[in-house]
């Protein structure tokens, strides 16, 4: 069984961010870069099918080679094999394209990724992905067991949760209460400096033209200085707040 995890590396959500030039796209030079937080419930659970049927656990990513420290700290936590995709890829459909490539290169049966990025928190990559291989899916697991060539997972729903069947192959993306990722090992990171990643090339020809294009970025604004009303009763304070909300900040 080979089981493909799909591996973004994010800016750290705890840590001041600044735009690039153009303000299209965060500046990852000076940013602080991690593993995207949902990935890492999906190597955990790629790990835990591993341990428990004996997988081929691969880590896949698409960027430029800084990306493959986020494929290291893949193989550090107990991944067996990562591959980096290099291709013109901008959006969400052209970066499916590029992953459902490598996918199909590695012949895999279980697809995981996360349910969404901390940057873009657009949650389209892993739906694509199953739709390009023509695969089933399942979004938004909190419980996931495979046995054999079946599977069945579980997912909150509004006042309940719903299982769902499956055969394999599948695309299935993770969602918060899924498991708690393991932390990488001593002997695990040694392990991931020296371990050969694979490198997939695609060219335009398979990730196509992007039909989403990011005009521009915004921080958002200042937040400005908080207000304190003294010297009224509750009515008085209640009314005063009310007025505030509809008169000045137009919130009401």
């Amino acid at each position: 069984m080979q089981v493909v995890v799909l591996v973004k590396q994010v800016a750290d959500t705890a840590a001041r961010i600044k735009l690039a030039d153009g303000k299209q796209d965060i500046d990852r030079q000076s940013a602080s870069l991690i593993v995207n937080p949902y990935d890492e419930m999906a190597i955990e659970e790629a790990l835990r099918i591993k341990e428990k049927h004996g997988a081929t656990v691969w880590a896949v990513t698409l960027g430029e080679a800084k990306a493959e420290e986020a494929l290291r700290t893949a193989l550090a936590m107990g991944v067996d094999e990562a591959a980096r995709v290099s291709a013109p890829a901008s959006d969400a459909l052209t970066v499916a394209r590029a992953l459902a490539q490598a996918v199909r290169e590695i012949s895999a049966d279980i697809v995981i990724a996360g349910r969404s990025a901390a940057d873009d928190e657009q949650g389209q990559v892993g739906t694509l992905v199953a739709t390009l291989l023509d695969w089933p899916h399942v979004t938004e697991v909190t419980k996931l067991e495979i046995s054999g060539s079946e599977g069945v997972a579980e997912r909150e729903v509004e006042g309940g949760v719903e299982i769902l069947d499956f055969s394999l192959p599948v695309v299935v993306t993770t969602q918060e209460g899924l498991n708690t990722p393991r932390y990488a090992s001593l002997p695990g990171i040694m392990k991931a400096k020296r371990k050969e990643i694979r490198q997939i090339a695609l060219g335009e020809d398979v990730v196509g033209q992007p039909v989403l294009a990011v005009r521009s970025l915004e921080l958002p604004p200042p937040r400005g200085q908080g207000r304190i009303l003294t010297d009224l009763d509750p009515a008085q304070a209640a009314k005063e707040i009310v007025r505030i909300l509809h008169e000045e900040a137009k919130l009401i």
